[in-house]
């Protein structure tokens, strides 16, 4: 199956806004700060899956204190631009009762995503939940009842439709080595 054209026109059209350099220096700004704060607390880590993939694959290595990995797939996009209801795909296997719980996330837009989760954790048994995301878009509209603001962020934009180091456009580009932002004809 060859590459949908319009996938390609995408990636053409688009306008690098990071470089994977200040992404790289986004995540050791975060790393540095999650590590004064979780480095003696015993954290379990859940990278929410699929966008918070290669964020969590890069972070990771940068954060050089022990913990437990985990991941949690929850969504309300499913390849679509417009979120729907959260659909659980899968929940963590680690217990998170009593224990500090850090999420790893690609994105913090309308922020219900990451609000679901925060509040999953909660419910079970969390002692204390942080949010880390790789990209605040600080101009999206949050939802009510969403997430506001991230424990850590590692780079904030304005607006935008984005793809790249973990996000997608329509299943695709995830692996773009930085962010891009869509041209206005392909919102």
């Amino acid at each position: 199956m060859l590459i949908p054209t319009h996938i390609q026109e995408v990636k053409q059209k688009a306008k690098c806004l990071f470089t994977k350099k200040e992404i790289e220096a986004g995540l050791d700004k975060i790393a540095k700060a999650i590590s004064e704060t979780l480095s003696e607390k015993n954290p379990v880590v859940l990278c929410v899956l699929i966008g918070g993939l290669i964020p969590a694959g890069n972070l990771l290595p940068r954060l050089d204190f022990p913990l437990e990995l985990d991941y949690i797939h929850a969504t309300r996009y499913e390849q679509e631009t417009i979120g729907a209801d959260i659909k659980w795909v899968v929940k963590p296997r680690v217990s998170l009762k009593n224990r500090n719980v850090l999420i790893i996330e690609d994105i913090l837009d309308g922020g219900l995503t990451l609000a679901a989760i925060v509040e999953y954790c909660h419910q079970q048994g969390a002692s204390a939940v942080h949010t880390a995301v790789l990209l605040d878009k600080q101009g999206a509209e949050r939802a009510p009842g969403g997430t506001n603001v991230a424990d850590f962020t590692a780079i904030a934009m304005n607006d935008g439709f984005v793809f790249g180091y973990g996000m997608d456009y329509d299943g695709y580009l995830r692996n773009a080595p930085g962010i891009y932002v869509v041209s206005p004809e392909h919102e």
